[in-house]
């Protein structure tokens, strides 16, 4: 019995010690330099990217065919006693009407915002503060929602990039980067429909995404979409 006792204690620390180095494999990454444009090149072959209101909603009209009447569902308001019954109603007939469709098995990539926080030494990189982005769609306003993120986010520059940024944020400048994920939609909890806290009647598209993979992009000055904390 104590034989097994310390088998048991043994696995368990080996599993313990491989989730964590998946973890940090997943969540440190090098900086990378690209433009958005080249985002594919670091992605797999199949990957949908969508980073911008048209293929997002491509990929919508994939899964889910037509947006909502969402002033129907919102009806009277947030105050409306049969609110949160429609907006029920609303999710569990999307999920039974998206089964089986092709697009559920898409890879695809999104990205959220990213801000250099303060510089480890002992890995020679920068810990990440993120945020989601919020893109305006005719179908509503679309956030990714990432699930099984590590929760040590670290980008790792080369030498020579690495003094530069440090000097940066000694100086009290904004780092902003470009975090680009990628992975599949979760198929039970694939798409999740609701209504904005902050906007009267603005409809809320949350597609849930298992992440796979992370990758870091230096934001470009030139890049003009917007973005929301």
């Amino acid at each position: 019995m104590r034989a097994l006792c310390v088998i048991a204690v043994l696995f368990l620390a080996v599993v313990s010690v491989g989730e964590g180095w998946a973890e940090d494999a997943l969540g440190t990454r090098p900086f990378l330099t690209i433009t958005r444009k080249n985002l594919s090149t670091v992605l797999p072959p199949d990957c949908h990217v969508l980073i911008d209101p048209h293929s997002i909603g491509r990929f919508l009209d994939a899964l889910d065919g037509n947006p909502p009447d969402w002033g129907l569902v919102y009806g009277h308001g947030h105050h409306d006693p049969g609110l949160d019954e429609r907006l029920f109603t609303l999710n569990r007939e999307r999920d039974e009407r998206r089964a089986g469709k092709k697009a559920l098995q898409w890879t695809v990539a999104f990205f959220w915002s990213g801000e250099l926080s303060r510089y480890e030494p002992t890995v020679g990189g920068f810990s990440i503060a993120i945020g989601p982005i919020f893109t305006a769609t005719r179908w509503g306003m679309v956030r990714f929602k990432a699930e099984d993120m590590p929760g040590n986010l670290m980008v790792i520059p080369d030498p020579s990039q690495r003094e530069a940024l440090r000097r940066k944020l000694d100086n009290g400048e904004k780092i902003e980067v470009d975090v680009a994920m990628t992975g599949r939609l979760i198929p039970e909890e694939s798409i999740i429909y609701d209504f904005s806290h902050d906007q009267e009647g603005l409809g809320i598209i949350m597609p849930v995404v298992r992440i796979e993979q992370i990758d870091y992009l230096a934001r470009s000055i030139h890049d003009g979409s917007s973005r929301k904390r």
